[in-house]
């Protein structure tokens, strides 16, 4: 697999693109150098001091339609051998913790690893992921400490998993849910957002069609619009996804988009095959919840 072209290195969170222009001039300020840094209170972003961050390309997963993006993170875990290196603490985040094998871990959480991108001059891959919604009044916030630790830890490149629901159907995401346009075909439709010239070429090069026109929100929609405002090139690949289960067809979509970006060859076919098994099992469980209700089943629990 080739590599893309190299892009001139300006760290943060997203795709490198130019060397003209300053964008991160320290700890308290992106408008002028010089700026006195500021402390306050607020969210924070701990990662095992031994991570070797520079040069790594962010993987944004965050709740989605179909939860697609908590079935790519588990899945790129797996797969890249990712180890829980931290998470994210704020004390206006919901007191929760995830139990997976015995092991507490936080609702916004990091996981690392070192295979190689396909971008020049990056070596490793930080997801970062949650299945909780985080709260609006939360996300500017949580999006600035993202971008300021991606400044301060040199990270290079970024990209945002996100999913939109069918035609004609909704989410129950609690109003997160994107509204997006777009060409409706008998595949599974994938659509692009970049948030420079040199990001949406690349996406074209990786026959991922841009969003033309479209809503989105919460915590994806921060991530890319800081980025637009700072001007870095971070990248969202969204795919047409089920919203009544969990999708991992169409995680399995954005599964094989990804692989352009990462060095390793990711099987599709054993995420098929679970997808299958457990679509069947969910639609079991929702048509028995429907006839001893007496009415249509409600898997709003899922994403949440």
């Amino acid at each position: 697999m080739r590599a893309h072209p190299a892009l001139i290195v300006h760290h943060g969170f997203g795709f490198a693109a130019s060397m003209k222009k300053v964008w991160w001039l320290g700890r308290g300020s992106v408008e002028a150098e010089g700026a006195i840094p500021v402390t306050m209170d607020g969210p924070s972003l701990r990662i095992n001091t031994e991570i070797q961050t520079e040069n790594a390309m962010v993987v944004a997963c965050f709740p989605s339609v179909g939860m697609v993006s908590s079935i790519v993170a588990h899945y790129l875990i797996d797969n890249l051998e990712l180890e829980f290196v931290g998470g994210l603490v704020d004390d206006r985040l919901p007191a929760l913790a995830l139990i997976q094998q015995g092991v507490p871990l936080p609702p916004i959480r990091a996981y690392a690893g070192k295979p190689q991108c396909t971008i020049d001059g990056c070596d490793q891959v930080i997801l970062l992921m949650s299945e909780m919604v985080v709260p609006e009044t939360l996300v500017h916030k949580i999006v600035w400490e993202l971008f300021e630790w991606s400044k301060e830890h040199k990270v290079l490149a970024g990209v945002v998993v996100d999913a939109f629901a069918k035609a004609g159907m909704k989410s129950n995401m609690d109003g997160v849910d994107p509204m997006v346009e777009y060409e409706d075909t008998d595949a599974i439709d994938v659509v692009g957002i970049g948030c420079n010239e040199t990001v949406r070429a690349m996406l074209k090069e990786m026959d991922i069609p841009l969003l033309e026109n479209g809503v989105i929100r919460g915590m994806n929609a921060g991530i890319l619009g800081e980025a637009s405002r700072r001007g870095l090139g971070t990248m969202s690949i969204m795919v047409e996804a089920d919203p009544r289960f969990p999708d991992a067809r169409a995680a399995a979509a954005i599964i094989e988009r990804l692989n352009v970006l990462l060095p390793m060859e990711l099987p599709e076919e054993p995420l098929l095959e679970e997808a299958e098994l457990l679509e069947a099992q969910l639609k079991a469980l929702l048509d028995t919840s429907a006839v001893s209700e007496g009415g249509a089943a409600t898997n709003a629990m899922l994403y949440g």
